[in-house]
């Protein structure tokens, strides 16, 4: 829920969701390649907004994509 303040619809964004990503747990496994053993790094300083290449979680591959699907630029 975006309370209002997203460019397209909750709708919408739940659509582009549904349609990009594989939720479950195999697909989620899958797309971020989760059975490596990368998990002791994430043990110090968190394991959310670093750059690190194994934290497969902070891609943003699919922004371009889920942009044009979105009809945004």
């Amino acid at each position: 829920n975006t309370e209002g303040t997203g460019v397209i619809s909750d709708d919408q964004i739940a659509a582009l969701v549904h349609e990009h990503f594989d939720l479950r747990p195999k697909g989620i496994i899958q797309m971020l390649d989760l059975l490596r053993p990368i998990y002791s790094k994430t043990a110090a300083y968190g394991h959310f907004g670093r750059d690190e290449p194994n934290f497969t979680w902070e891609r943003t591959n699919l922004a371009a994509t889920l942009r044009a699907a979105a009809g945004l630029k």
